[in-house]
């Protein structure tokens, strides 16, 4: 299955179960919830990592496909473009310093 696909399901599925489709905001809210769930998951070692990262990834392509955008293309596009960057890595913290 393809990142194109994946969003198609994961709209698919919130407008079957009735979820939110309309307030942006509030998908917003739940992504941002969920990325804090997958901390709490890893922080404290529990086994559900992996399903709460996986719940990260249905809002973000569901999130994706209410905005009309291809995730896909987008993330191909970035990717290319972080090849071309550099960046000066201090203590594990990157800046970037040519585009």
């Amino acid at each position: 299955m393809n990142v194109r696909e994946m969003q198609k399901l994961a709209y698919d599925n919130k407008v079957k179960k009735g979820f939110n489709i309309d307030n942006i905001e509030m998908e917003f809210c739940y992504l941002y919830g969920e990325i804090g769930e997958a901390y709490e998951a890893y922080h404290r070692k529990k086994e559900d990592l992996g399903e709460e990262l996986a719940d990260i990834a249905i809002y973000l392509l569901g999130l994706s496909e209410i905005l009309g955008i291809d995730l896909a293309r987008e993330i191909e596009e970035k990717i290319a473009k972080n090849k071309k960057r550099e960046y000066k890595v201090e203590n594990k913290v990157a800046t970037r310093i040519k585009d």
